[in-house]
């Protein structure tokens, strides 16, 4: 059995990029990177680049309108929850419905995600969305704690 038979393929296009950096320990113990220190303290706790969205093609609708699966991801590993999500998102609407809890538009060019909640270290959502042309998602804001 080969895998187109094996169910649907989703292809993921990345929107964000993310560095992934090992800190090391001095003979302090302090955290550093290089010459200068990157210990997360307080609100530096996280920043949007802690948050990343991918998003796919997937099975159109009976109608033919493109459906897109949309992965809205927290890759911090831990003590970096984030809330207040927000996201550029253009005049974003689709012909399938979503949770407004989980993505709505807030105004234009901004979406908000899970309603405001946190998205706790590793956590992730998703949705599905209908257009006929794929809408390109990029964080904007968000708050740590």
């Amino acid at each position: 059995m080969h895998a187109e038979s094996e169910g649907p393929l989703f292809h993921y296009e990345v929107h964000r990029t993310v560095r992934m950096r090992k800190l090391l320990k001095t003979a302090g113990g302090e955290a550093t990177e290089g010459a200068r220190s990157t210990a997360r303290t307080g609100l530096e706790a996280c920043s949007k680049a802690d948050v990343v969205v991918y998003q796919g093609a997937t099975a159109p609708l009976p109608n033919g309108i493109p459906t897109y699966t949309v992965e809205i991801l927290n890759v911090c590993v831990s003590g970096c929850a984030v809330s207040d999500i927000h996201v550029a998102c253009g005049w974003f609407s689709s012909a399938r419905l979503i949770n407004p809890r989980i993505f709505r538009r807030v105004q234009f060019d901004d979406c908000l995600v899970n309603d405001g909640a946190a998205l706790g270290p590793g956590e992730s959502l998703s949705f599905q969305y209908a257009n006929t042309y794929r809408y390109p998602l990029d964080v904007t804001s968000v708050s740590c704690y």
